[in-house]
């Protein structure tokens, strides 16, 4: 009995636990869970945005300011006096927008961490999950300003978190299921593959088994015969 057992595949996590531990752990292709890489693409997505939105208007708020203020200034020729105009609208593109792309890239984090850590725990994707995601951000964001903006944070998070998640889920159902039922069919099927796997080799190991034990049992009758 013992023997039938060993090697078994271990069957896909039941528990919550067992599938928050799943999305940190790499397959036996050596690769992350496609939630996981989707939390890293949102994240690098989110800081290029982020510093787009803050660093052009800083751009052009730049330029337009350094053209305005070296009316008096001698330059060397046109091209430099383009050149130090770009070159100002540079350092505030890379000043202002890094100041947006870090927070940017940190609420996308937060937010797609915890509404892709309840959806896995829970085993379902629902617009609560995303509500409490950004409900939960947009505290931890604002709980530097007080109970004021903990309770503001909390009321914006919550109610970016509602079409956020509603679109996120509108893009999952055109593609015919959504992130969860995508995970747990690769799972089961995976699973299936596995099992029948096993199921094979074990029949092969029997067969083996019971082909040496009738060679082994004619030996010794056919050395008993002798004797």
């Amino acid at each position: 009995g013992s023997s039938s057992e060993f090697g078994r595949p271990a069957p896909p996590p039941q528990s919550g636990w067992e599938r928050l531990r799943e999305l940190w752990q790499r397959d036996e292709r050596n690769r992350y869970p496609e939630e996981t890489v989707n939390i890293i693409k949102s994240a690098f997505t989110g800081g290029l945005v982020g510093w787009m939105y803050g660093g052009l208007p800083a751009f052009y708020q730049a330029r337009k300011a350094f053209i305005q203020a070296s009316h008096g200034e001698l330059f060397q020729n046109r091209a430099d006096a383009v050149q130090s105009a770009h070159r100002a609208g540079l350092r505030s593109f890379l000043r202002y927008g890094w100041r947006w792309s870090w927070r940017v890239a940190a609420f996308v984090t937060v937010f797609n961490m915890v509404s892709t850590g309840l959806s896995v725990y829970r085993n379902k994707t629902t617009i609560g999950n995303f509500t409490s995601a950004g409900a939960f951000t947009g505290a931890l964001f604002r709980m530097n300003l007080g109970l004021q903006g903990l309770a503001g944070g909390f009321i914006f998070g919550a109610a970016f978190g509602i079409p956020a998640g509603g679109l996120l889920m509108v893009m999952q159902n055109l593609a015919g299921e959504t992130l969860q039922e995508k995970r747990n069919r690769e799972r089961r099927e995976l699973y299936e593959q596995k099992l029948a796997e096993w199921q094979s080799r074990l029949n092969v190991t029997e067969m083996l088994g019971q082909v040496e034990d009738n060679t082994q049992e004619g030996l010794e009758a056919e050395g008993a015969r002798k004797f």
